[in-house]
């Protein structure tokens, strides 16, 4: 019953080339096609997301977080594709803990971060830095709070206009943020709000877990009436109902029903009872860190 409501979601959603199989893990793996950016969605450990990033016109390939190093080269490989580069948000086990066997596998493998608690890292990244993987065109954005080398990588492709990506491993969220865990509100909110926040709009984000259900239950106890969530929050169970991952959103798509990233709204400073956006920020992140939804 799964795979017939799957099939017929992903035939119906312009987003998707085509996909892989049932896959037994969390999600089935989804392959996104835009412009000569490919990127496959990949599920790991209970609800971490990892990635394979392809130049179509070179087929140069990079893996983001491949925590599961085994599992996304088995992913590559049948894909026709040989990972050359690791991108790695943050150091924690679940996104970085499977730099060092992939690099013991994959010979002059380049890895990269932001932080030198990464294991296997070779190219240590900070704010604008910029590489390529084939014509694809990466520049790094330094988003500490959850950790304090978290880096997040926009991606443009050949239409620049068009062709975007950014992956936000544990900061930004569909409908939520991370945890605080190295940082402060005034952090997170800039990470959010003027950093990410000042991408293009249709900027698709790809982040580090499958989160978007339990996140969007808390942003409508905050803004209940907002339609954008009701309606998110629907397509989102239907979804997981389906073992469909709920990424990407997009950057204005966030702005819309995210609590996080409408901390300048004044429904949530009116929510909140602060004065400041900053001040908001740490309000919602505290009372979502102790919050148990009714539903």
């Amino acid at each position: 019953m799964l795979r017939a409501v799957y099939h017929q979601l992903a035939r119906s959603t312009a987003w998707y080339r085509y996909t892989t199989p049932w896959s037994g893990f969390h999600s089935t793996p989804q392959t996104i096609v835009k412009g000569n950016m490919k990127v496959k969605i990949i599920p790991a450990l209970d609800d971490n997301y990892m990635y394979l990033i392809t130049d179509e016109e070179t087929n140069i390939t990079a893996a983001v977080d491949p925590v599961q190093p085994d599992k996304l080269m088995e992913d590559a490989k049948k894909d026709g594709l040989e990972i050359s580069m690791v991108l790695t948000t943050h150091h924690h086990w679940d996104h970085a803990g499977g730099n060092k066997e992939i690099a013991g596998k994959i010979p002059k493998l380049t890895v990269y971060g932001g932080d030198d608690r990464i294991d296997a890292l070779t190219n240590k990244v900070e704010h604008g830095s910029q590489f390529k993987i084939g014509s694809l065109s990466v520049e790094c954005l330094f988003t500490p709070c959850h950790t304090k080398g978290h880096i997040c990588y926009f991606i443009k492709g050949k239409n620049e206009d068009e062709d975007l990506a950014v992956f936000t491993g544990d900061t930004l969220f569909v409908g939520g943020c991370g945890k605080f865990f190295e940082g402060e509100p005034e952090q997170m909110y800039n990470a959010l709000v003027k950093t990410l926040g000042v991408l293009p709009s249709n900027t698709k984000v790809y982040c580090g877990h499958e989160y978007t259900v339990s996140n969007l239950k808390y942003a409508l106890h905050v803004e209940p009436e907002n339609t954008n969530t009701v309606n998110k929050m629907e397509w989102a169970k239907e979804k997981r109902k389906a073992n469909v991952p709920t990424v990407p959103s997009t950057i204005g798509e966030e702005f819309k029903f995210n609590p996080f990233m409408r901390v300048e709204d004044e429904c949530i400073l009116k929510y909140s009872k602060c004065s400041s956006a900053v001040e908001a920020m740490g309000f919602l992140r505290s009372e979502k860190n102790n919050f148990k939804p009714k539903m």
